[in-house]
């Protein structure tokens, strides 16, 4: 192990709630009715692609990217002032910067949030860049973001540790070639059934050690 990788939504702050909460009002406002459960089920990805999947050609690019905005405005809008990491992550941040481990972000959310969630709490200079929706032509499990990501810190993604929440990051790690830690925020650990190179599942960062991912 020589890096390590992070989703930012659910994995560093748990906001995915939040999310989906946007994406039910945001739905409805559209015509589409969805329980929250089925959002959760269902909405996972580069919004522009969500659109596509549920609308098929209804709307068209342009229609799709001003409906992408206009939902994560809904979402900054409510979770302002109430973006914090999820517990331990702070301290896990310092021993990986005090240890000079690079690190990177590749995340499904676009610039808008990510610059949101820098711009609430002060964790840019532990990481060596950022890719998000807008560098990526494939949304997860599309091993893109992750392979782009261990590009911008020089390391191959098979000697990366990719820290994610969901089952379809956790496939883009492995389609990567990454290994990977699941933070159990927003899924149970059976719904990771079959899936590769999960090395650990953890409920937040209090218990997790450098020392102990060092030997993978």
């Amino acid at each position: 192990m020589k890096a390590f990788l992070f989703d930012m939504d659910g994995t560093m702050i748990d906001n995915m709630m939040v999310h989906h909460t946007a994406w039910q009002q945001h739905l409805s406002d559209l015509g589409l009715e969805m329980t929250l459960e089925e959002v959760m089920e269902k909405i996972h990805g580069v919004n522009q692609e969500i659109l596509k999947n549920l609308f098929g050609d209804k709307y068209s690019d342009e229609e799709r990217k001003e409906l992408a905005f206009q939902k994560e405005e809904k979402y900054r809008t409510v979770f302002k002032g109430k973006v914090e990491l999820l517990a331990g992550l702070q301290t896990f941040l310092d021993a990986a910067k005090a240890k000079n481990i690079p690190m990177a972000i590749g995340t499904a959310a676009p610039k808008g949030n990510v610059d949101f969630v820098f711009s609430e709490i002060d964790i840019a200079p532990y990481f060596k860049g950022v890719v998000h929706a807008g560098d990526v032509e494939n949304g997860k499990p599309h091993p893109e973001v992750f392979l782009k990501a261990a590009k911008l810190i020089d390391i191959d993604p098979s000697e990366c540790i990719v820290f994610e929440d969901s089952p379809t990051g956790a496939k883009a790690a492995a389609n990567a070639g990454a290994k990977t830690v699941v933070i159990l925020t927003t899924h149970k650990e059976s719904d990771f059934e079959n899936i590769e190179n999960i090395i650990k599942f953890i409920p937040n960062y209090e218990q997790l050690t450098i020392e102990e991912l060092i030997k993978h």
